[in-house]
């Protein structure tokens, strides 16, 4: 059904049309209503028309090259979603869905066409909207760089991983060298002793025993910290497979938002020109000059 010119003059990309202006356009647009859990678009959905939020709660939402649905954006009153691909004529990247019965305005290419025909400087305002989609683009891609290869990895690691991490980081402290070297110095001073005051000792010197214990502690402790380290490695080719990817979703991104400006710069300029264009004098007849 048509939208009433009060419900567009809200609008901030409508808000700098006059009265005569908003009647025009308010007899083009459609107020359509979206029940709860009610999809309005999808992602591949052939290009259609773009939707004005009015009130109600819709979220925007895209796949991931990893299968993982990730909030693109919740338009607020005036905010509008499906715009790039409806200008740019391409299939939706992202799946709108109310969230409770909702209302929008429905706008189609026609309907900015003559939008900017009657008012160019309305085109400013469309850049606007595309702006906020570039900051809702780098919101996500922040989000995915915030990925933590860590957590990635603790959330497979197995009890016997976890604990040669833990016997890596300890092996490798302070806090085991001083109490390592402590305990062989008691061990010594106190094989010594016994052998000066009763003639023998569990381990006389060359400390046999000690050399047995090292060797075994030496053997274990060796694969152990291999082991850890592999896992060390493994958590670096993550981290940089992760920033692969995201450096690669920010390129696309970007890349792609750069046509969408192009593309809506061009038209306003294309209409800026067509209306500032003077119309050409007529050249006079014959009979003006006769006459």
């Amino acid at each position: 059904m048509p939208c009433h010119t009060d419900e567009l003059r809200q609008i901030p990309l409508f808000s700098l049309l006059d009265s005569d202006e908003l009647t025009v356009l308010s007899q083009q647009v459609e107020l359509r209503d979206f029940a709860a859990n009610q999809r309005i678009y999808k992602a591949g959905d052939p290009s259609g028309p773009a939707y004005v939020m009015l009130s109600g709660a819709v979220e925007v939402t895209l796949i991931d090259e990893d299968g993982q649905e990730l909030i693109f954006s919740q338009p607020r009153h005036g905010d509008f979603f499906g715009f790039a691909s409806m200008l740019e004529g391409v299939a939706h990247q992202t799946t709108a869905i109310a969230l409770e019965p909702s209302s929008c305005i429905e706008v189609d290419r026609n309907d900015i066409t003559v939008l900017l025909q009657t008012k160019p400087m309305a085109g400013l305002d469309m850049l606007t909207v595309m702006s906020g989609e570039i900051h809702a683009a780098q919101r996500v891609i922040r989000g995915r760089a915030m990925r933590n290869p860590n957590e990635l990895i603790d959330e497979q690691e197995t009890f016997g991983e976890r604990i040669a991490d833990h016997v890596a980081s300890f092996g490798g402290s302070w806090t085991f060298i001083i109490m390592f070297l402590t305990t062989m110095t008691c061990y010594v001073i106190l094989s010594v002793i016994l052998v000066a005051m009763r003639g023998k000792s569990w381990d006389p010197y060359p400390f046999i025993l000690l050399n047995l214990f090292l060797s075994m502690l030496a053997a274990i402790q060796a694969p152990v910290i291999m082991m850890s380290q592999n896992r060390q490695d493994h958590k670096d080719r993550v981290r940089s497979e992760l920033d692969f990817e995201v450096n690669r979703r920010a390129e696309a991104e970007i890349q792609a938002l750069s046509r969408k400006l192009h593309y809506l710069t061009d038209v306003v300029g294309d209409i800026h020109e067509h209306v500032h264009t003077p119309t050409p004098n007529p050249t006079p007849s014959l009979n003006d000059h006769i006459a």
